[in-house]
């Protein structure tokens, strides 16, 4: 089993895009609307909007590759770019998708330890995500991992307002 990353560029956005579309809707669908799911996957990953974010200096998004097969991907926010304001010392993990037929892989541990690389080389003390109240799956998987509750934000999925655990874990 070989696990490769690469980051993404512009020339990606279409691939970015697809993916996305798919990890998302898996991920979710199942617990929300179809309207709603529409409605977000159109605002959130418009091509429009992904080039934006591939543009900005303070994102990085790669893909994960399992056996040269694409698997998922990353994506971390610093500086201006986190949406929440947590500070210069801080990484968001704002994206972390893995396809279904790829997950129980380990690659979502892969990637957590790929945005840890970063943080570390930018000498950050902290890697932050929100996840969603609802997603006991990941929920469980980011304490084992070592990330704690810290506190809570409104997420919207479409018009319904939902609730994203906000997670830290400290580097140091």
């Amino acid at each position: 089993m070989t696990i490769e990353v690469k980051k993404c560029t512009l020339a990606d956005l279409h691939i970015l895009q697809e993916l996305s579309y798919e990890t998302f809707n898996d991920t979710f669908k199942h617990q929300n609307s179809p309207d709603n799911m529409q409605a977000y996957l159109e605002r959130a990953f418009n091509l429009n909007q992904l080039e934006k974010e591939l543009s900005n200096r303070s994102s990085q998004f790669f893909f994960v590759f399992l056996n040269q097969e694409l698997a998922g991907y990353l994506k971390v926010n610093t500086n201006g770019a986190q949406t929440e304001e947590m500070g210069e010392g801080s990484l968001e993990i704002e994206r972390i998708y893995i396809k279904d037929t790829f997950q129980k892989h380990g690659l979502g541990r892969y990637m957590l330890n790929k945005a840890k690389e970063i943080a570390i080389e930018h000498q950050l003390e902290r890697i932050w995500l929100g996840v969603w109240d609802k997603n006991e799956n990941a929920i469980a998987f980011y304490q084992k991992m070592g990330f704690v509750q810290t506190g809570a934000h409104s997420f919207y999925m479409g018009d319904e307002e939902q609730t994203d655990f906000i997670m830290i874990h400290t580097l140091r």
